[in-house]
């Protein structure tokens, strides 16, 4: 999974938005499972990432559902 910048996102429609939220969520998902099952993770600071990386996408989709209902 590639560091997706805070410019690319802001330049993705909201469908490309969902579609990379629902991939990083998978992908996250299938991290914690390899936590829970005891084997260590190949990169442990990417799950910090995908975190933030989720967060930033939700917002940007909140921000533009009120820029929507503003117009």
């Amino acid at each position: 999974m590639a560091i997706i910048n805070k410019k690319e996102l802001k330049n993705m429609n909201k469908g490309d938005l969902n579609a990379k939220l629902l991939e990083l969520r998978k992908e996250l998902i299938k991290e914690n499972a390899q936590i829970a099952v005891g084997t260590t993770p190949k990169s442990p600071g990417q799950i910090k990432q995908m975190k933030k990386t989720i967060a930033r996408i939700i917002q940007l989709l909140n921000n533009k559902e009120g820029e929507k209902t503003n117009e």
